[in-house]
């Protein structure tokens, strides 16, 4: 396999040279090539990037401290060399301006795949998140379009009262499980359950598949091994098959149903890889979404009254969140149709480069003030171009939902460790929690109109008036 590492050839244009070869530089902020010796010195462990190594972006070190990772990164330049599973290479962009560029510019970038598949590893544990597939994610074009209008039409159906309703069932329904015990694991009890439970009604499953849907989801993001992956995509696929299968026997007010009905006609093939994409996005990132925000309210001091009427909201976690630590923290995979000189980088044609929406969102302050654009809502967590998430509304609206509805029910929880003891999990694409253990005065069956155990339906519950007591966080201890 040839490494995108090695000094370029592209044709007649003269090569990146260091200086004293009698050949022109290359633009400033290029990488001169191996052997230079403009860029002999301390490698990257000593804070100084060896243009020959590129950083490894997986395992417990990345997971515990990405944005030192992406502060090295920056040293390259706009755009690093980096490994995001062992001896697959790929590029990142962790330039604000030049991450816009790229998801903007559909005519240099393509998003198919297919020939970068030819030169990795089949068995890689990435494969799952990266191999090419006929729906929205992977096209380009008409095809593109053609997909997207399927997906964005398909929720325009679902009405956001309708939604709102069904995330306060869910969220019932959860706290219902683990109330009366005074402790929960938000992430495994709470986060990762909510869109379970959401999605496995828009897209008309029984809530018994929740738990295949978990394992198979959080194995193709986590990739721990190259059997675990593999496993992993065959058990979400056979689980959309057999979503599929149901809703061609009968069918229903679900998503599965209009997008089978939508005037574009999807082949069966195309339906079900574009019901992989949509139900893969909605599930693990929405959850991380979720686990990231209260993680944010629970160890922050300045979210210390949120829960019983602080100064900062939900929303505000959320959007910190969306700049900080987005729950999808690198992606956007990119294949340039031709060879390209990159904002100081030239890239082969069809070789991989990936966007970091964590490393472009942390070069500015979580206002945005600092950053282009006229507010805080010009992160790069939902993409941006045309490639950008088609149905953000829906999922903002669940998350700050959900966390609402917990945080009106338990008013007084708190971590039940030091912020400084949360793990996150392994992973090179997501920035999600392994746990998230929290503590709270347990709510029980016997109070009357303060549980949700009185609640008869989605509609009819009224969470309780917050309480003016209000434990000390775990932070402040």
């Amino acid at each position: 396999m040839t490494s995108p590492y090695e000094p370029y050839e592209p044709g007649a244009a003269p090569q990146p040279s260091c200086p004293g070869q009698g050949v022109p530089l290359p633009p400033e902020g290029a990488v001169p090539p191996p052997g230079c010796p403009a860029h002999e010195g301390p490698s990257q462990t000593a804070g100084h990037p060896d243009p020959n190594v590129p950083m490894r972006l997986y395992g417990p070190e990345f997971a515990a401290d990405p944005h030192g990772f992406y502060t090295r990164l920056r040293q390259y330049g706009a755009v690093a060399p980096v490994e995001i599973a062992p001896d697959v290479p790929a590029l990142l962009v962790t330039d604000y301006r030049a991450a816009l560029e790229l998801l903007n510019d559909d005519t240099t970038w393509s998003k198919d795949s297919r020939a970068w598949m030819q030169t990795v590893p089949p068995d890689s544990p990435v494969m799952p998140m990266l191999h090419w597939r006929p729906n929205v994610f992977y096209s380009d074009g008409p095809a593109h379009v053609r997909y997207r209008d399927v997906i964005v039409d398909s929720f325009k159906l679902v009405e956001p009262h309708e939604l709102r309703a069904r995330v306060h069932d869910a969220a019932d329904t959860l706290i219902r499980r683990f109330g009366d015990r005074g402790e929960a694991d938000l992430i495994a009890d709470y986060a990762r359950l909510i869109p379970l439970l959401m999605f496995n009604t828009l897209f008309g499953l029984p809530d018994s598949y929740s738990d295949r849907l978990i394992a198979a989801i959080a194995g193709m993001l986590e990739g721990n091994s190259p059997e675990e992956a593999q496993a992993a995509n065959e058990a979400y696929t056979q689980y959309i098959m057999e979503l599929v299968g149901a809703k061609k026997a009968q069918r229903g007010p679900d998503l599965t149903s209009w997008m089978m009905d939508h005037p574009n006609e999807l082949g069966d093939e195309e339906l079900i890889h574009n019901i992989i994409l949509v139900m893969g996005a909605g599930n693990e990132p929405l959850a991380n979404l979720i686990g990231n925000a209260l993680a944010r309210m629970l160890s922050d001091d300045r979210y210390y009254n949120t829960v019983s009427g602080g100064a900062l909201t939900v929303h505000d976690a959320i959007n910190e969140v969306l700049w900080n630590d987005p729950p999808m923290a690198n992606y956007s995979a990119h294949f340039p149709v031709r060879d390209v000189f990159f904002h100081g980088t030239w890239v082969r044609a069809g070789q991989l480069v990936m966007v970091s929406y964590a490393a472009a969102n942390s070069q500015f302050d979580t206002t945005g003030a600092q950053g282009p654009g006229s507010g805080s809502g010009s992160h790069l967590a939902w993409a941006a171009g045309p490639h950008a998430c088609p149905v953000k509304r829906h999922a903002l609206l669940i998350a700050i939902t959900a966390i609402e509805r917990l945080t009106a029910w338990l008013s007084d929880i708190e971590l039940a460790v030091h912020p400084s003891e949360l793990e996150w999990r392994n992973g090179v694409f997501h920035r999600a929690l392994a746990a998230l253990p929290t503590r709270f005065t347990p709510i029980s069956p016997d109070q009357a109109g303060a549980t949700p155990w009185q609640t008869s339906g989605p509609s009819s519950s009224t969470p309780p008036e917050p309480t003016s007591t209000v434990k000390q966080p775990a932070s402040a201890h």
